[in-house]
């Protein structure tokens, strides 16, 4: 376990919950869409965003396990999740499919933008493992905005 009284740590706990909210805000998003694709692509785009979607809520224990196996707590509600997710609520259930597949495509290209910024301060915490993980998850939605960004052409 890292030092939880290290600012290092710190902000490494706090980078791993903005992480953490991305993640289920995301996932629900990303649902939202699953349910609510319409048109000619439907059976694809509906399948590819559950396929996604899994993806995204399998990766949540284990980004909240990481911050507690640094010594920090996780968020814990859902106003914790608004309060700490840059990705915004998208409530129209009546976007195309084109204007899903791009917020889709948008939100996680800042989820790579977002860890890509975290492994300066794993490293600084010398914190190893979440360094690796974040490698990990940088390949996985570096391969989800690769497929949307494909289908738009």
């Amino acid at each position: 376990m890292l030092d939880p009284n290290n600012n290092s740590t710190t902000q490494m706990v706090a980078e791993i919950n903005a992480l953490l909210a991305d993640h289920f805000a995301l996932y629900v998003k990303t649902k939202n869409f699953h349910w609510h694709v319409k048109g000619p692509r439907f059976r694809d785009l509906h399948v590819l965003f559950d396929e996604q979607a899994i993806e995204i809520r399998d990766q949540i224990d284990a980004i909240g396990e990481r911050a507690r196996k640094i010594g920090g707590d996780t968020i814990t509600s859902v106003g914790m999740i608004a309060q700490h997710t840059q990705v915004k609520d998208q409530d129209k259930v009546s976007l195309s499919a084109e204007e899903m597949i791009r917020e889709l495509r948008d939100d996680n290209a800042n989820m790579v933008s977002r860890l890509k910024a975290m492994k300066e301060t794993a490293e600084a915490a010398g914190d190893n493992a979440t360094d690796g993980l974040i490698d990990d998850w940088t390949d996985m939605a570096e391969e989800r905005v690769w497929f949307l960004n494909s289908i738009l052409g």
